[in-house]
């Protein structure tokens, strides 16, 4: 064997030569391949402006793990990646990028503005995805998507027109969430709830017709009132059923407006009295719908009060809002004004307070399609890990709204509708239509607006495969078998894509959600730019290297559940990776000194050699079983618990004698099983730390080109001996006995002394015959005697009991007797002078009447203690002298 391990390991030398390898020899690439089972993920797609942060880091080791089992496995493993366009964050980035070159994106319209996209995508598109690479992800590369990519976008213009035609696409007035800086509507998963300190302002509403009779109401948007078309109040509140159906006089307005009996309105909450403001509002929409009531938008699309405010048009909603409620004081409709923290929606990207508006928006009609998505998780045809995630699912359908799919953005798929200049009819169709189906008139324009981002992610399970064409790929890898992905977008991604598939399908598009926690930091937070608490996964990478990175994020991890990070493990999986580095040089060394046979006859194996086997055998039957189940964490610790204690600390130091014993006849056995246990093991760690394990495996193995195309170790029958675990348990508990009994002697590992067991059961005197070699070295033994009974064996020996046994050792040959008995006469006097201390206080009347209990009870403690400790020191210089 020429090649040989660095002496120290150095993460930074290994890792891209590696992954270029990896690279060149097209490991990541899948091809249909009819002879073997296929086994996809699909790779939610990072935003073309993104960065990689922790919970990339952690959804893509995941997906990787996955990725890298199953290919070891055999199966034929597709880890399909791509990138999403992400609508209004590039738009944001590319709007500012022109704005520091003095160009105002509407001055030079839409077809250049696309052009700068465009570059801009091309410039900082790839960044991302060379930092999934240096991860160690190993995605087919060269199937690389993106979102706007002309398959995707042929898949998105398809699904557009079918739906459209089916009659589950309209155009429609209903309130959505309006940014009214970046001037589009939004979904609801860019909306971020904050805490907000407001008030609630309570106003007087008279009632039309009659003196000093007034309807009071409380809002936290006094602004809204100039939108009101009806106050509601809850049908079985008594305190108001004589109001229904009569007028108010609706304040700073010349409008009267209804009461509304409505079950929306809670009773015990604020007056019980509310204001309805259809247009701005989405619960008093419905309300509105109910009881068919004008929809009146008092606001532009900048927030500012439009013409139907009157005096207070052209004023931004805030300026609006103290001008209103100043009037209101002065009219003595003001009641009174009560601080009030309140839940207020912001834009995730500007961070703007977001206005529910009513607009002409295009929307989905949801109430059909939801049905089969519900209908796949109760069949089971869709699973969730972990399953209390099915809640979620379940209750978002059954409860799903209409989803707003249009944008006012100029960047992402234009919305394939032509309008007739003349007669205002609606075409939607792949190419602009040469005449108006209905006035034959050839002035058509296309619709502004785009779609949004989540329409076209939606399609991304199957888009990314061919679809809408029937390729050989669609038919062979989708559906998918498991989407990873993090909690919080559960909703928006996951429930698109289900209902989505199975609409233009007919299958579900992956059968497994594997859900994960955020990565929060070491004290609990979630990680953010405000708080600067952050931690860049790269820096993580330069300095301990990818693999660390990836143990960390995988040690403890349990499906659903958020985690902590801290530096001090990302050291420990360091520390780790160090022991596996230098246990596999150990062996090395050692192969290169002797003919090792490429097979071997188990039964010329020691117990000790059978022992680590089966011990490693059994690993790969739990391995499996666990990443099976998607408890990587649990498989990752079995894997580490079995490396650095089994195998490095018990195995390794057991075999050490035979090792550097020429005559020793069982050295091959010894060296065949070092590498044999070391392979396996590597395999079983390579998923979670690919580039140190391939960098080991391909020293160790010189027959096989990489592990990652290793075959995953598999249960054997023949490798499963009970009984030697069994003997091997029983002499590493003896083992244990000796060391803590030398350890509350003080006695130095380098002293030696004699050792005999004890025991009348044949079979375990047997045990520690056959293990005498490795016993005597891990006991720290001069010799070791097994016998029946304890003759010849002195009173002052030392022993340790294990189950059926006892282990004796020589006093006189651990411990230097004048030495101890010298040690033990110091000790004497100094707890004697301790005792008569503590003594002295608590039999002092001031003491024990002045000291505060806690006190008291400390010095009590500390004479049950010196007491204790005394006795035993008496008891041992009695047994000395």
């Amino acid at each position: 064997m020429s090649k040989e391990l660095a002496k120290t390991y150095d993460p930074k030398g290994i890792e891209d030569r590696l992954y270029d390898k990896w690279m060149n020899k097209k490991y990541f690439h899948a091809e249909v391949d009819r002879s073997k089972k296929p086994f996809t993920i699909v790779m939610p797609p990072p935003n073309v402006t993104g960065q990689l942060h922790m919970g990339h880091a952690l959804d893509n080791t995941m997906q990787d793990i996955l990725i890298r089992y199953k290919r070891m496995q055999g199966y034929n493993a597709l880890w399909q990646p791509g990138t999403d366009h992400a609508a209004i964050a590039t738009e944001v980035k590319v709007i500012e990028k022109l704005k520091e070159q003095g160009i105002d994106k509407d001055e030079i319209g839409r077809d250049e503005f696309l052009k700068h996209a465009w570059l801009w995508k091309e410039e900082y598109g790839g960044k991302i995805i060379n930092q999934l690479k240096k991860l160690g992800s190993s995605a087919d590369w060269d199937r690389e998507r993106f979102t706007m990519d002309e398959g995707c976008s042929k898949a998105v213009e398809e699904v557009f027109i079918k739906l459209y035609e089916k009659g589950y696409i309209y155009k429609g007035s209903r309130i959505i969430n309006w940014c009214p800086v970046c001037q589009t509507s939004i979904s609801d998963a860019e909306v971020e709830h904050v805490d907000q300190d407001g008030n609630f302002w309570h106003i007087n509403y008279p009632v039309a017709g009659e003196e000093n009779a007034f309807v009071e109401i409380a809002t936290t948007r006094p602004e809204t009132l100039l939108g009101d078309t009806a106050v509601a109040v809850n049908p079985e509140d008594d305190r108001y059923k004589h109001l229904v159906g009569k007028m108010l006089k609706l304040p700073l307005t010349d409008r009267e407006i209804p009461v509304v009996a409505d079950e929306y309105v809670d009773k015990e909450f604020g007056t019980g009295c509310v204001k309805i403001t259809p247009a701005h509002d989405p619960n008093d929409f419905e309300v509105g719908k109910r009881h068919n009531l004008p929809e009146i938008n008092i606001m532009n699309d900048d927030a500012t009060i439009n013409e139907l405010g009157g005096k207070y048009a052209g004023m931004s909603r805030y300026e609006a809002r103290k001008a209103m409620v100043a009037d209101l004081e002065e009219m003595g409709l003001l009641v009174k004004v009560v601080p009030h923290a309140h839940n207020v929606g912001t834009h995730d990207r500007c961070k703007t307070t977001v206005e529910p508006m009513i607009k002409q928006q295009w929307f989905v009609k949801m109430e059909e399609m939801a049905k089969p998505a519900i209908e796949a998780l109760k069949n089971h045809t869709l699973n969730f890990v972990p399953e209390r995630f099915d809640k979620i699912y379940l209750h978002w359908l059954e409860n799903i709204r209409d989803w707003c799919i249009s944008r006012q953005l100029w960047w992402g798929h234009r919305i394939p509708a032509y309008y007739c200049d003349d007669c205002g009819e609606i075409v939607v169709s792949k190419e602009v239509p040469a005449v108006c189906p209905k006035c034959g008139s050839t002035h058509l324009t296309q619709d502004e607006d785009t779609l949004d981002t989540w329409f076209s992610s939606a399609l991304w399970p199957f888009s990314t495969l061919g679809w809408p064409d029937k390729t050989e790929d669609l038919d062979y890898f989708f559906p998918t078998d498991v989407l990873v992905t993090g909690y919080d977008i559960i909703f928006f991604w996951v429930i698109r894509m289900v209902f989505s598939a199975l609409e233009q399908t007919g299958e579900v598009p992956f059968h497994h959600v594997l859900i994960h926690g955020l990565i929060r930091d070491s004290q609990g937070r979630k990680m953010s730019k405000s708080l600067g608490n952050g931690i860049d996964p790269l820096e993580i990478i330069e300095q301990y290297g990818a693999d660390a990175l990836r143990l960390t994020l995988m040690t403890g991890n349990a499906p659903g559940n958020d985690m902590r990070f801290y530096m001090e493990r990302v050291e420990a999986s360091r520390n780790f990776a160090n022991k596996v580095w230098n246990a596999s040089r150990f062996i090395m060394m050692n192969l290169e000194k002797a003919e090792v046979p490429s097979r071997m006859n188990l039964s010329d194996l020691t117990g000790a050699d059978k022992w680590i086997l089966s011990k490693v055998n059994t690993l790969a039957k739990d391995v499996t079983d666990n990443m099976d189940k998607y408890e990587l964490g649990i498989a990752v610790q079995k894997v580490y618990d079995f490396i650095w204690e089994e195998f490095c600390d018990w195995y390794i130091e057991m075999v050490k004698p035979r090792l550097y014993n020429d005559e020793d006849t069982t050295k091959s056995a010894a060296l065949w099983t070092l590498k044999t246990v070391l392979a396996n093991a590597l395999k079983l760690l390579h998923p979670y730390m690919p580039f140190i394990t391939e960098e080991i495996f391909c020293t160790l193995q010189t027959e096989e080109e990489s592990i990652m195309i290793s075959e995953w170790p598999e249960f054997k029958e023949e490798w499963n001996f009970t009984a030697d675990e069994q003997a091997v348990e029983t002499i590493k508990e003896a083992v244990r006995g000796i060391r803590n009994a030398r350890t509350g002697m003080n006695v130095p590992p380098s002293k030696k002394a004699k050792v005999f067991v004890v025991s009348e059961k044949e079979n375990i005197r047997e045990i520690f015959e056959n293990g005498k070699v490795f016993f005597a070295t891990l006991g720290y033994a001069s010799e070791v005697t097994v016998q029946a009974d304890r003759s010849g064996i002195g009173e002052d020996a030392v022993s340790t009991v294990i189950p059926e046994a006892v282990i004796y050792m020589p006093f006189a040959e651990l411990v230097d007797i004048e030495k101890e008995i010298d040690r033990l006469k110091k000790e004497e006097e100094r707890l004697g002078k301790e005792l008569a201390r503590v003594n002295g206080m608590l039999s002092n009347e001031r003491f024990v009447s002045k000291a505060p209990q806690a006190k008291i009870d400390e010095e009590k403690g500390k004479l049950a203690k010196y007491t204790e400790m005394m006795e035993q020191v008496k008891e041992r210089l009695a047994q000395l002298q």
